[in-house]
Formats: structure tokens, C-alpha cells, sequence
């Protein structure tokens, strides 16, 4: 069989030799989506089928909706890693920069061995970096890496990969979904993985308070930009008012790129400091949003990027309006020049 990720494959044999005897921390990044959480449970358990002593380290804990990927997982907080002083070989997940993990983790795992990632704004950052845009999903190169090496991927690291790869395609929608998303999501269910669950364990358990956020959200957008773009903001307190945490706002920006006629859907956290987190989103690539999120010291993909910003919501919205406009601008003449 033709292998998946035959560009990685030396690059990948060299990983698991600099693991060989070391106790290895799966790092991944703040605020865990399915792909950070699906690709540390999925390649720790690779790598412990392997032989190797493994944990997964994140800044914050495995989201609810998540629970299920990880029993029998042992997942340290960034004070617990830092509390210990065993020589780890890190290896970083889904990670764009070497800071997606927090400053306090950057400083704890300052030369990881290896970073795995599918962020187009990810330069590299680590000694070995497995780093493919390409990919749907970073679960999808790990899953990839795994069956190209012959390595054990039991029915839990199926299941954690599947996920991954399920959450950032947007259920097998998005652009990045490629033939070979399809193939690798097929080996994974010979593997294990299984469908039906993921799809219950992520979409059929939302909690009341959930939909109350997503009722705050719908009611605040705004159409900018001729209603090409679509804007909404949650303001510092609504997570405390609905009974909800971050977690929750898991999937509310696509209500806001779904519209039709709109290019650019966009969610805006305000917090209690001030400071803003945004989330961006586009239906299509030209728009290249982790340029657009890179003026703001933030990064991700060409459809889909985010940021943090130490700067009050007002300023920061004007600024993020006038950065997709001309963005826009750009794209329609370059649509103009190619008729």
C-alpha cells in the first residue's frame, strides 16, 4: 500500500528514535478543540502501544464534550508539569507557535523535540517539525504517521483520531476534506472508531445553557462590510449569566459564516480585563484569515483563525473591519483580473 505521508517518513522515524528511553509529555494548546484533544490521546496511546512512558500535558482541562476520548488518560495541568521535574521529551500537537500552550509551558518545554501540526501560519518551532497545511486536521497527519510507521492504533486512539478529524472538517464540509481524509477516516474505523458515538458525544449533548449563549450570540450580529461580513459578540459576564464556560462557544461563529451572502463569519469575546478573543471564519480560502488574524498577533488557517488582544472591543473592532474590507477588496480584484 502507497504510504500517506511518505515526504515525513524518515523526519518520523528520526521522532521515534529521539524518544526511545525518554518519558515523553504530549503538549497541546489553551482552550482544547477535538483535533488538540483527539491528537494527544490518539498519539499517546500510539506511542505507549510502542513502549514509551507517556502524558498529556494542557494548560486547560479536557472539555466536557471530550470526556470520552480520555479514560484511563493521565493529563497534567501547567502547574502540575511544572511542579515536576522529570526530563520529558515534548512533543507539541495542533500547536501554530510555540506559545498555543501558554508562556508558562513554552519556558517549561523551551527545545520540544517535535511538533505536529496543519496550521498554515506554523513556521516551526520545533526539532523535528511535522508540519502539513494540506491536512484537514492535525489527527489526520498523526493518524497517517502512524499506519505509514505499522504502529498499533487500538479502538481508543481510533476513536480520538476520528474525532479530530471529524470536528475540523466540519463534519467532512469544509474545503480541506480531501480524498485522503476519507481514506484515513476508513482505516480508523478497521481500527476501532466508531461514528455513531463521536456524533452523540459532540453534537446530541448540549446543555440548556448552551442554547441560551447561542440565543446572546445570535442576537448581537451585525452585517459589515456591504453583508459580507458578519460580526458577533458575546460581552465579559455571559459565560457567568448562562451557566456556561468557553467550551461553549464551540461552533457558535459558523451560525455566523452559515448566513447566506456572507463571506466572513466572525465571534467576538469581550472579558472582564478588557481584553478580546476572536474567532474567525471564512467559506472560502482566497480570504486568508491567518493573515488577517496575524495583524493581531494571532494565527491559524486560511479559512479559519484566531487571536487574543490586550486592547479594549471598540478600538479592536474598528481595526478588524477595516482589515477585512480590504482583504475583500483584494479578493474581488483579483476576481475582476482572472475574468
Amino acid at each position: 500500500m502507497n504510504k500517506f505521508y511518505p515526504a515525513f517518513s524518515a523526519d518520523f522515524a528520526r521522532l521515534l528514535a529521539r524518544l526511545a528511553g525518554r518519558k515523553v509529555a504530549v503538549v497541546g494548546h489553551a482552550r482544547p478543540d477535538g483535533d488538540c484533544i483527539g491528537s494527544q490521546v490518539g498519539l499517546a496511546r500510539v506511542l505507549a502501544g510502542a513502549g514509551h512512558d507517556v502524558v498529556c500535558v494542557n494548560p486547560d482541562a479536557v472539555p466536557r464534550r471530550l470526556d470520552f476520548l480520555a479514560p484511563g488518560m493521565t493529563f497534567l495541568r501547567t502547574d502540575e508539569v511544572l511542579k515536576d521535574n522529570r526530563d520529558y521529551a515534548a512533543v507539541f500537537v495542533d500547536c501554530a507557535d510555540h506559545a498555543r500552550a501558554g508562556d508558562r509551558l513554552k519556558v517549561r518545554f523551551p527545545r520540544p523535540v517535535a511538533a505536529v501540526d496543519h496550521h498554515l501560519s506554523n513556521v516551526g518551532f520545533a526539532e523535528i517539525n511535522l508540519v502539513d497545511s494540506g491536512s484537514a486536521a492535525t489527527c489526520e497527519i498523526l493518524t497517517g504517521l502512524a499506519l505509514d510507521a505499522g504502529l498499533k492504533v487500538d479502538a481508543q486512539a481510533a476513536q480520538a483520531f476520528y474525532t479530530g478529524i471529524l470536528t475540523d472538517t466540519g463534519q467532512f464540509r469544509f474545503a480541506s476534506t480531501s480524498r485522503r481524509t476519507f481514506l484515513l477516516a476508513a482505516e480508523l474505523m478497521t481500527c476501532g472508531a466508531h461514528p455513531p458515538e463521536v456524533g452523540f458525544e459532540l453534537y446530541e449533548r448540549e446543555s440548556p445553557g448552551k442554547l441560551v449563549l447561542l440565543q446572546r450570540y445570535l442576537a448581537s450580529l451585525r452585517m459589515e462590510c456591504g453583508g459580507r461580513v458578519c460580526i458577533g459578540t458575546l460581552p465579559a459576564g455571559v459565560f457567568e449569566s448562562t451557566g456556561t464556560t468557553a467550551e461553549d462557544t464551540e461552533g457558535l461563529v459558523d451560525y455566523a459564516r452559515a448566513i447566506d451572502g456572507v463571506d466572513v463569519g466572525v465571534l467576538i469575546e469581550e472579558r472582564p480585563d478588557g481584553t478580546v478573543k476572536a474567532s474567525l471564519r471564512a467559506k472560502e480560502a482566497v480570504y486568508r484569515l491567518d493573515q488577517i488574524a496575524a495583524q493581531f498577533n494571532g494565527g491559524g488557517h486560511a479559512c479559519a483563525a484566531g487571536l487574543n488582544l490586550k486592547q479594549g472591543t471598540e478600538t479592536f473592532y474598528a481595526r478588524l473591519i477595516a482589515a477585512l474590507a480590504k482583504q475583500i477588496a483584494i479578493v474581488d480584484a483579483q476576481g475582476k483580473a482572472a475574468r
